[in-house]
């Protein structure tokens, strides 16, 4: 069961002219269904467990904040079961369509509605919600903004909801063999002015922006998603893809570094397609309660 609702008007965060590439309708970076689908393959076993640690309860009405093309609903509607309820926003007019798609498809039996809304003016009334689930989103938010997105997460929850936030931290990311530092390095050159970087960076301090917005028994964990060559083909897409768009950006800025081998994502010599090949992130997810 699903319904899909589209308001009359937008709410957007005001984003800025692409600068990264693989950008949706709303002009964010890095949220194209190509890359973000991508991304979810490569690491599904890992995103199933960290949704398991968030303690969402059976027969709960549970709001994925950020749903994207709607990779996370299946397993929220296991969660909560057929007498829970999921309810999805996202601000892609496109996500918002294929996710309504991919429900009809999947035929999930529990209650399912997908709306056009931001995160930072959730469509929902107070103290409605058992719980929010937030995977992957807060990244494209500024210091204010995720102020904001906690705030509306806080106040659409009943006293004792429970929240989830989930992101990359991009400090753990390593690329092997090369330099170990060389992507970490890259990200902290980019994040000395506020943008995208810095908050890909921000990851490890969710657990003090939960507790500013006033959850409480805010708890934390980082997981490092590893990949050993041979890389899986999705891992291997998903991987080459992106280090060939921030190599672009390295040596468009002229940074230092081993970046030529990460262009041509069909490259023999590949540090991927090497026997020792391997690559990592950091993933984080705090939970706290309203």
């Amino acid at each position: 069961m699903c319904a899909v609702t589209e308001p009359a008007g937008g709410t957007g965060t005001g984003a800025a002219e692409p600068r990264w590439g693989f950008a949706s309708s709303t002009g964010q970076d890095f949220t194209h269904v190509s890359i973000v689908d991508a991304h979810f393959t490569a690491c599904r076993d890992t995103y199933r467990a960290l949704l398991d640690r968030a303690g969402i309860p059976r027969g709960a009405h549970v709001l994925d904040a950020g749903c994207g093309s709607g990779s996370f609903l299946p397993w929220l509607a296991e969660a909560v079961g057929p007498h829970g309820r999921v309810s999805a926003v996202d601000l892609a007019d496109e996500h918002v369509a294929l996710a309504g798609q991919n429900v009809l498809a999947w035929g999930l039996p529990t209650p399912i509605d997908i709306r056009r809304a931001s995160v930072l003016d959730l469509p929902f009334d107070d103290g409605s919600l058992d719980a929010v689930w937030c995977a992957n989103t807060v990244q494209y938010l500024d210091d204010d903004e995720l102020r904001k997105a906690l705030g509306e997460m806080r106040r659409v929850l009943r006293p004792g909801g429970v929240v989830a936030v989930k992101d990359l931290d991009a400090s753990l990311v390593k690329l092997l063999p090369g330099d170990p530092h060389l992507l970490p390095d890259f990200f902290r050159r980019e994040a000395q002015v506020p943008g995208y970087s810095r908050q890909l960076l921000r990851s490890g301090e969710l657990y003090r922006f939960l507790r500013e917005a006033g959850f409480s028994a805010v708890r934390q964990q980082t997981v490092l998603i590893e990949h050993f060559a041979p890389l899986t083909a999705e891992a291997a897409d998903f991987y080459r893809r992106t280090c060939a768009n921030l190599a672009a950006r390295a040596i468009a800025a002229g940074l230092p570094g081993a970046w030529e081998p990460l262009l041509d994502t069909a490259s023999a010599d590949h540090p991927l397609d090497h026997p020792d090949g391997y690559i990592c992130e950091g993933n984080v997810v705090a939970v706290g309660t309203a």
